[in-house]
């Protein structure tokens, strides 16, 4: 029963990454449509102010696809499955955020931040990695949101705030977390650390 129910949970969270990465992308043409009217971010300064903030967690993204890559070779089993689809839903939410700003009539001007952690040498250390830029950037999210003034990119950055979310649960198993760690916090905010004493490899199964 055990083994079943983990998979039958590890499958209905995927699906709503799946939904939820379809929602990013849906809002990326919606917001994209912004700003076509006039100059824009140039002339607008509300439009420019969101522009800024969106350039601030577009690097974040980039900053969390550069530690997927770093540490994609040393993934195996489930875990590489899921590796490889959270650095294909980063890669969709830098392209929703790039649309957000040209929608806006600005320019992107994010790069990825340098990573301070250590290469990764195992799985656990490269799940690590990958927590610490998803807990960085639903920080980075949830801050956006109120901070916005156009209502397109608020819904956006809130979209990403929940993806993120959804991949911290699955990092957390696959750092071998119990059934209660797995359960998200009631407000999550970026700033739960990742299981303790994680094995060299995660767990197997």
């Amino acid at each position: 029963m055990g083994p079943k129910l983990r998979i039958s949970v590890g499958w209905r969270r995927c699906g709503f990454c799946h939904t939820a990465v379809f929602f990013v992308a849906a809002l990326a043409v919606v917001v994209s449509g912004c700003g076509r009217s006039g100059e824009g971010a140039k002339t607008d300064s509300e439009k420019a102010a969101d522009v800024e903030i969106l350039n601030v967690a577009l690097a974040q993204e980039l900053t969390t696809i550069e530690a997927y890559e770093r540490g994609l070779a040393l993934l195996h089993g489930p875990m590489l499955a899921v590796g490889r689809q959270f650095r294909g839903q980063e890669m969709a939410h830098a392209d929703a955020l790039t649309k957000a700003i040209r929608g806006l009539g600005g320019e992107t001007d994010a790069e990825a931040s340098e990573l301070e952690s250590p290469r990764p040498k195992n799985q656990a250390e490269a799940l690590v990695l990958a927590y610490e830029e998803e807990n960085v950037a639903l920080a980075e999210a949830l801050d956006a949101v109120p901070r916005l003034q156009n209502a397109a990119p608020r819904t956006l950055a809130a979209a990403l705030a929940a993806s993120h979310a959804q991949h911290l649960v699955l990092l957390r198993r696959g750092l071998g977390a119990d059934a209660a760690a797995l359960v998200p916090d009631p407000f999550e905010s970026g700033e739960a650390p990742p299981p303790a004493t994680p094995t060299a490899d995660g767990p197997q199964t």
